[in-house]
């Protein structure tokens, strides 16, 4: 059987991402963070009470138990704490402390210019065209695995890449 006409792209749009995940590795190294634990940050940064590990794991597409060890990292850098949840004594908080913001603060003009970059002399619209045909196609791919393993927790990946 030969792939189909839209292969190749799939095939380009795998090596992107990895290397971006790969990229965006070595661009955090000098505040030494993983990706995965700089996109903790940028979930807590500006919310002030915080997200459970819960809503911490869907937004980043991970289980649940790999969000508890980014945490852990975390909290012992002082970057990131664990308070207990006004609504629900079942549950606690994931928040930054202020040494999580000041460093978000300090990376953040770094990485809105690599970001900027990264996509060259690409008009702003075409971006935010190809922005929304990769979300049907991530939305597409979501699908495509909740059918291949029922069982599975939607929205979870293997590691946490950290």
């Amino acid at each position: 059987m030969k792939p189909g006409p839209r292969y190749a792209a799939s095939l380009e749009l795998l090596r992107a991402s990895e290397t971006l995940w790969n990229a965006g590795r070595v661009f955090l190294e000098r505040w030494n963070l993983s990706p995965s634990q700089f996109n903790v940050l940028n979930l807590l940064f500006g919310e002030e009470e915080g997200c459970t590990q819960t809503e911490l794991s869907r937004e980043l597409l991970m289980h649940r138990s790999n969000v508890t060890g980014l945490v852990d990292r975390l909290e012992a850098r002082g970057l990131a704490r664990r308070k207990d949840s006004l609504t629900d004594r079942r549950v606690f908080n994931v928040v930054i402390t202020d040494a999580g913001t000041a460093l978000m603060r300090q990376i953040y003009p770094h990485y809105y210019r690599a970001a900027e970059a990264l996509w060259g002399e690409m008009p702003v619209e075409r971006a935010a065209e190809l922005a929304s045909e990769i979300a049907t196609i991530s939305s597409n791919a979501g699908r495509i695995a909740a059918k291949a393993n029922p069982e599975r927790p939607k929205g979870t990946a293997d590691s946490d890449q950290a």
